[in-house]
């Protein structure tokens, strides 16, 4: 009896020592609180809500808590909250697919939303954590270094899982004098001058000196002046006589898997209808000027290869109003399966140029599981089993070797900073975006998709033009003005002039990721050197 009992009082007391230590490694409330608070003000940084100026400040909670109390556990766990609230909140737009199309409940769509945005939650995580050793090791000042662990672990999530929507640069999109650094270092280098920003304000709030103001004071000083520096920089540019003109078409065209054939037919009439409407926008035709329609990433399904009917309907088109035609096609891979293709059709209705998307979107495009795995064959028959791409082809917007040469590419390749880095060294022009974000419905997608058109067009020093199914569309400049956008959900047709670049390369599409890799670098070594000093430390 006694020895039974004495069993179940050790048993007690381990419990109970293990309890205190899962307490002990667990964020306080005050903790807590601070990134629910630096989660929630990130997002209203961003569309819809749109509060840019709240990114310079969004951060300071967690990076002021992590700096005071630095204890790695703890600020891991803080960062995971914050970012798995801020992607799960911001990307909210991912459920609507999920409960329109594939009719799942509400609330399990809802919960289906959680691994994916603690998976992103990951890597704000991994910063906190850099930054809670570096100030445990060199105190609050190390906290000037959150820049570059931040990029680091953005560039790290791009890599990791393929993604980089909503980095903190991307909540300055819409502010042109803010974001002309991208010319540099990509949405990355904004990235590091907000966080900058933010590192600056929480130093001052833990020194709570005067010594601790003057270096906040210098640090933002510095971010300003790099802000400033880069909007002085010179825009590589384009010449200043069009010599071509793009028509945008928005047909509005809203998913539907159960269409019928007239359906279809009436919808293919409303494309080339809305592209003469296009045409007559844009004036009497120029004879030294091409012109070139553009129909977005669409759910019709076009194929020119496969559909005769369409592909004579676009032949006769062209052929009667002296145009070419760049539309979204269904075409067959070399090796079997198919294309998801940008194809230009020029006057004499023949195959000009194409462009196979590069960059698939995983569950909407193809599968990333393995074939053997039970149940991905069945996945692959219900979202699809596109063939990447593999050439960076450039979409001629004239017959003459004099002509603009566009890099086109499709939808979510825009979230990929080195698609249009590798179109621009093949010698783009302008880019041109087809994309198709009518899966999403009417949400915070259409103008975050947007943010990253922006960003694609100032790295790059090249004008871009967005044209979509259901918006929003429009011309963004060099330095990332956005103009001529069109509405959401409702058709719209833009005429826009392009012409040549004046040949002129911007430092991030020369040197690609550099600065990331240099964030990344200086991070690491700087986090190495706390556990060597802890060695050292140890051995005495």
């Amino acid at each position: 009896m006694r020895e039974t009992t004495s069993t179940d009082a050790g048993a007690r007391a381990r419990g109970s020592q293990r309890l205190r230590r899962a307490r002990a490694l667990t964020p306080a409330p005050a903790e807590i609180i601070c990134a629910i608070a630096s989660a929630l003000l990130l997002v209203f940084a961003f569309p819809d809500f749109g509060a840019w100026p709240l990114a310079w400040v969004a951060l300071v909670p967690l990076l002021f808590n992590v700096a005071r109390r630095p204890r790695p556990v703890q600020s891991f766990l803080s960062g995971w909250l914050a970012g798995t609230i801020f992607f799960y909140v911001s990307c909210h737009w991912l459920t609507y697919p999920m409960i329109r199309y594939a009719g799942i409940p509400a609330p399990l769509a809802y919960l289906l939303l959680l691994p994916p945005a603690a998976a992103g939650g990951i890597f704000p995580a991994l910063a906190a954590l850099g930054v809670s050793r570096l100030c445990a090791r060199f105190g609050a000042a190390a906290l000037l270094l959150a820049p570059a662990l931040w990029v680091a672990c953005e560039w790290a999530r791009l890599g990791v899982i393929g993604q980089l929507w909503n980095a903190v640069g991307y909540s300055q999109a819409f502010e042109p004098a803010l974001i002309q650094s991208a010319r540099f270092g990509g949405v990355y280098a904004v990235s590091f001058l907000v966080v900058a920003f933010n590192a600056a304000v929480a130093y001052a709030l833990v020194k709570r000196s005067v010594s601790g103001a003057l270096v906040s004071l210098a640090a933002a000083a510095c971010v300003a002046l790099a802000v400033y520096g880069a909007s002085l920089t010179r825009v590589p540019g384009t010449e200043r006589a069009p010599s071509a003109l793009v028509v945008a078409v928005q047909p509005n065209v809203i998913p539907d898997f159960e269409r019928s054939e007239d359906e279809y037919d009436a919808l293919r009439r409303r494309h080339f209808e809305l592209s003469d409407e296009g045409l007559r926008a844009a004036g009497a035709p120029d004879d030294e000027r091409p012109r070139v329609v553009v129909w977005p990433e669409s759910p019709m399904n076009f194929s020119l290869d496969r559909d005769r009917k369409f592909r004579e309907e676009l032949t006769q088109y062209v052929g009667s109003r002296r145009v070419s035609l760049l539309f979204n096609s269904l075409e067959p891979a070399t090796g079997g399966g198919g294309y998801n293709a940008a194809v230009l059709v020029n006057e004499k209705g023949l195959p000009a140029a194409q462009y196979d998307k590069i960059r698939l979107m995983p569950f909407g495009e193809y599968v990333p599981l393995p074939r053997w795995l039970p149940g991905a064959g069945m996945l692959s028959g219900v979202v699809g089993d596109f063939t990447p791409g593999e050439h960076y082809t450039l979409i001629p917007l004239g017959p003459n070797e004099g002509a603009p040469r566009a890099g086109a590419f499709i939808c979510l390749e825009s979230a990929y900073p080195d698609i249009t880095r590798r179109l621009t060294l093949e010698g783009a022009d302008v880019l041109i975006e087809m994309t198709n974000d009518a899966y999403q419905g009417n949400t915070s997608i259409l103008r975050q998709h947007l943010s990253n058109a922006v960003f694609r067009a100032v790295e790059t020093g090249r004008p871009l033009l967005r044209v979509t199914n259901t918006g929003v569309g429009a011309r963004i400049d060099e330095r990332g003005a956005v103009s001529d956008e069109t509405g959401r959900f409702v058709e719209a047709v833009r005429a826009w002039p392009v012409a040549r670049s004046v040949g002129g390369r911007s430092f991030y599409v020369e040197h690609g990721d550099a600065f990331a890799a240099a964030c990344s670098l200086l991070g690491l070594a700087c986090v190495a050197l706390t556990f060597r000093r802890r060695r050292k430390l140890q051995q005495f």
